[in-house]
């Protein structure tokens, strides 16, 4: 009788974390396109790379398309400062806020609602580490083949900022630039170091 209730037990456990996961899923989808785009967003303008198809940004027109809707009303009570686009940042935030209180919603509220807006921070540095790698390695993996297209040029201008200072410490190695390898290095370890400061906060907030 006890192991057949004790897998009963197990059974509803399964079943009422499935919604969760597949809202999690969607969640993590969809905020993470948005909320992406709208990080790429304020990088390019802070860059000063233009956004513009004609100019050569084959990815312009779409990050317009996915952020728009959340930007521009951003933009007209939180201006620019110089070249920081403020409103794509506090765009991609209230996305990471909303992931974050949805899931908080699901789990019961198991903590105050500051928290959650911590988690959001925290959601929010993380999706920059990821998209962060993602850039980078599609940047390793383009120049090591030599290709030319719009693509090559815009993920130069991306990371290649990103690598000077560290090709002013780390020299070529037989002739091979490990400056894209060294900043993937770095970016593992930034998420390390937030995933133990996450941690941290839950425990402390408990």
């Amino acid at each position: 009788m006890m192991p057949r209730r004790f897998g009963l037990v197990r059974a509803q456990a399964r079943a009422l974390k499935m919604p969760y996961q597949i809202v999690s899923l969607v969640l993590d989808f969809a905020v993470g396109l948005a909320g992406g785009a709208c990080l790429l967003r304020l990088y390019m303008q802070q860059q000063r790379i233009p956004m513009s198809a004609r100019a050569g940004n084959p990815i312009g027109p779409f990050l317009f398309a996915v952020t728009d809707w959340i930007v521009l009303p951003l933009r007209r009570v939180l201006p620019g400062l110089a070249s920081f686009d403020l409103a794509s940042l506090l765009a991609a935030w209230l996305l990471s806020l909303a992931q974050c209180s949805v899931l908080w919603l699901f789990q019961g509220m198991p903590y105050g609602f500051p928290v959650v807006a911590v988690l959001a921070v925290v959601a929010l540095i993380r999706l920059m580490i990821s998209g962060l790698t993602l850039i980078v390695l599609l940047f390793a993996l383009v120049s090591w083949v030599q290709a030319q297209s719009p693509v090559v040029d815009l993920l130069d201008r991306l990371v290649v900022p990103l690598l000077v200072p560290i090709r002013r410490q780390v020299p070529l190695v037989g002739g091979v630039d490990l400056s894209p390898v060294v900043l993937l290095l770095l970016l593992q370890v930034a998420s390390l170091l937030l995933n133990a400061a996450q941690g941290a906060v839950l425990m402390a907030m408990a």
